[in-house]
């Protein structure tokens, strides 16, 4: 049987060892659809599996890469024939089933989106499941009735991927943008996807007040712990924040002072398993909400053997926007 390049993750008694090496064809997971890998994408998950610094991998050994896009190799679904556009973002894809860090990958068919008609696949995985995510929790403030003349939005971890392309989208469908960071000497890069104000995360790091004053309509939350809790005592009567991401922490040190005393609602994100009607209306509205001119300033490419260095680099917060991995 063929084999092909792959970033391989192995655990033994001794800790995980991962590296860029050959697999074997024979050793793909079942799936009725194997698709030629072209482009993948870092995300913070990806860093954390590379890393072992949270159990994200599941199976071992495991390709990581929780996206992919590419062409149809072979299929056993009639949905899908070989030369056909996709994308995968999720489904288990790098924890529990080999991922997009290799040149092949087999998959389920249900798992898979028609790569939009005016995106390249290098373009879809400079958006990946960082602006995927980011689009489910516009959609989902939308949905809540948000609006902008209700007031600003606040973006945590907003030199991220995530909050990066959050920016992009709200600033063109007319929100004020507040962006929070750590890292101050991003302002400027942060105005340029259309932030209108920048906030250091210290403000948001201390012990959050029940209630704190009213400063913005709604966000987008990517860090969690107490930047979370701090965005959600700070939000005014009505409002919602979207919560999608753990940099900071998996706890919550809130009081439910902002649900019953102003009616703030705390809306989950969930990119993994969404249900594929949402994956469809957010890629659609990616081609339509988001502008491309603001994302290829925040994109830096990568091959395979710089997979590991990245995703290191991702956690210690030394990222700033997408990074794109050149697989084929």
């Amino acid at each position: 049987m063929a084999t092909f390049k792959a970033i391989v993750i192995e655990k033994s008694d001794g800790g995980q060892k991962v590296g860029l090496t050959d697999f074997d064809e024979a050793n793909l997971m079942e799936g009725n659809v194997t698709v030629r890998v072209e482009w993948s994408t870092v995300n913070y998950k990806d860093g954390l599996a590379i890393t072992g610094k949270a159990p994200v991998v599941r199976r071992f050994p495991m390709i990581p890469g929780i996206d992919l896009a590419g062409s149809v190799e072979s299929s056993s679904d009639p949905r899908w024939k070989p030369g056909d556009r996709v994308i995968l973002n999720g489904w288990g894809l790098g924890e529990t089933h080999l991922g997009g860090y290799a040149e092949k990958a087999r998959v389920k068919a249900d798992w898979l989106v028609p790569l939009p008609a005016r995106s390249s696949a290098r373009g879809a995985m400079a958006i990946g499941t960082a602006g995927y995510t980011a689009m489910l929790a516009v959609m989902a403030l939308e949905r809540h009735g948000l609006m902008p003349r209700q007031g600003p939005v606040i973006v945590t971890g907003a030199a991220g991927g995530v909050g990066s392309v959050a920016i992009a989208i709200l600033a063109r469908l007319g929100f004020e943008v507040i962006a929070s960071t750590g890292r101050p000497a991003e302002a400027d890069y942060l105005r340029a996807l259309g932030a209108s104000e920048i906030i250091e995360r210290k403000e948001l790091a201390g012990a959050a007040k029940p209630l704190g004053r009213e400063r913005w309509a709604g966000g987008i939350d990517s860090v969690g712990s107490a930047t979370l809790a701090n965005v959600l005592s700070m939000t005014r009567y009505g409002g919602a924040v979207a919560a999608c991401g753990l940099a900071g922490g998996m706890d919550l040190p809130a009081t439910v002072a902002p649900f019953i005393l102003r009616a703030v609602s705390l809306i989950g994100i969930d990119s993994v398993m969404c249900p594929m009607e949402k994956r469809r209306e957010a890629w659609q509205r990616l081609g339509s909400d988001l502008d491309a001119g603001k994302i290829a300033p925040m994109i830096s490419e990568i091959d395979l053997a710089g997979v590991p260095d990245a995703c290191r680099r991702i956690l210690e917060g030394g990222v700033r926007g997408r990074i794109v991995v050149k697989i084929a």
